[in-house]
């Protein structure tokens, strides 16, 4: 056992040696070959590590919705296939009034509560945001959703109920309009009138989809139909309910058709004319849409890696010819076939593994620069690491394993010769 330990260290240790006497003594040729395993990884690895941190913060963005919680609205959510848009337009929009007939009929839900988002420019003395998300939402909301203030506080139940002229505004729009200032008490124009800043909502940063907080003013629903039409098609109002503990999402599901069927007097014969979304759906679709992204990373980067095992393969080929002199010499002082096939192959997973790092810490630097200037959070995980790693290791053990075996199988009269 010991011998065969120290026979498995003296083979990486010659193996490294001669690998590192490749890149030395033929630079060019080296960097050239390493140069299409590094690219290869850099392609594959890349797109799976911006792919699956895209991934992990589109899911929490989703899952900030609720895993329990459904969505009423007008338009289902649906990846794939036919989408028969023109049938659903003409479905009518949720309305308050149906919030309060699932209330009173739904008894699995917990809460529900009427929000309507839009896109207007919101001022205050001379500074201004565009595009800001104001957020109109019913009595309730806090219960179906999460809604952290860090400054301030959330509306009274009186506040939403009488439609207050008052506010909660995001991150961004309080440094955009009030700068040092403290923005609690002051006011700000929404819609073209005048409302009050009661809190401030907790920094959450960019989002992938642009929903983030940072950019919204939450007013009552109660206020804003005041100055809006909640039935103007541009809007898409949505009705969200949460269920009780120990009620699954089906079983909400189920009650919610019957009640909103029941509401809109439905008559058996005729289909839902409002869609029950929910976060799951979301989640399933954009897993699919990054599967094909994964497929599509594979493709570039394989030919790339391809290339460059090729090149690997071509460095040890010329490898055996330059040294099997000293194979020969190798072989006739008793070293067995398997010992210079160990060997060749070692050398070639230990180049293969060089350009594999060399593209990791290129992909490594990438994510600290993407996540410094475009304040976009891309992280190289472990097990991205790992598979790139892993993945050099089968190439450099694909394209030395020929090479090797054809060194192992010479004759070593016939090597020692070569050079003679």
């Amino acid at each position: 056992m010991k011998n065969q330990t120290v026979l498995f260290a003296r083979l990486i240790r010659e193996s490294y040696i001669f690998a590192f006497q490749a890149i030395i003594v033929n630079k060019l040729r080296t960097i050239l070959s390493l140069l299409g395993i590094t690219i290869g990884i850099f392609a594959i690895v890349s797109v799976f590590t911006v792919v699956d941190s895209m991934e992990t913060q589109i899911k929490q963005s989703f899952e900030s919705l609720g895993n329990n919680v459904i969505l009423v609205g007008k338009w289902p959510w649906s990846f794939g296939g036919d989408y028969p848009w023109w049938k659903y337009m003409k479905r009518p929009v949720p309305k308050p009034s149906e919030v309060e007939e699932i209330r009173r009929r739904c008894n699995t839900a917990e809460a529900s509560a009427f929000l309507l988002s839009m896109s207007k420019t919101v001022e205050k003395t001379g500074n201004s945001v565009e595009n800001a998300t104001i957020l109109c939402v019913s009595d309730d909301y806090e219960k179906v959703q999460t809604v952290d203030v860090v400054d301030g506080r959330y509306f009274t139940y009186s506040q939403l109920a009488g439609g207050r002229n008052v506010a909660l505004i995001g991150n961004t729009i309080a440094e955009g309009l009030f700068s040092s200032a403290a923005p609690i008490g002051n006011e700000i124009k929404v819609l073209g009138r005048k409302i009050q800043v009661i809190g401030v909502l907790k920094k959450e940063g960019e989002s992938t989809f642009g929903n983030s907080a940072d950019k919204m003013v939450v007013i009552p629903i109660n206020f804003a139909k005041n100055l809006i039409d909640l039935n103007f098609e541009g809007f898409d109002p949505t009705i969200m309910v949460k269920a009780k503990t120990n009620v699954s999402n089906e079983e909400l599901k189920d009650e919610l058709t019957g009640v909103m069927r029941s509401v809109r007097r439905l008559k058996p014969s005729v289909e839902d004319d409002f869609a029950l979304n929910e976060s799951s759906l979301l989640t399933k679709g954009v897993e699919d849409i990054f599967k094909i992204i994964k497929i599509v990373g594979w493709i570039i980067g394989g030919f790339s890696i391809l290339v460059g095992g090729f090149g690997i393969a071509n460095i040890m080929f010329v490898s055996v010819k330059e040294r099997t002199n000293i194979i020969g010499i190798q072989k006739s002082l008793g070293a067995k076939n398997y010992f210079i096939l160990f060997q060749f192959l070692f050398e070639s997973i230990f180049l293969c593994l060089m350009g594999g790092i060399i593209g990791l810490f290129l992909i490594f630097a990438g994510t600290l620069i993407a996540t410094y200037v475009f304040d976009f959070s891309i992280s190289l995980s472990q097990g991205n690491i790992l598979f790139g790693i892993v993945l050099s290791t089968i190439i450099g053990l694909i394209s030395g394993l020929i090479p090797a075996y054809s060194a192992s199988r010479l004759n070593p009269v016939e090597a020692i010769r070569s050079n003679q």
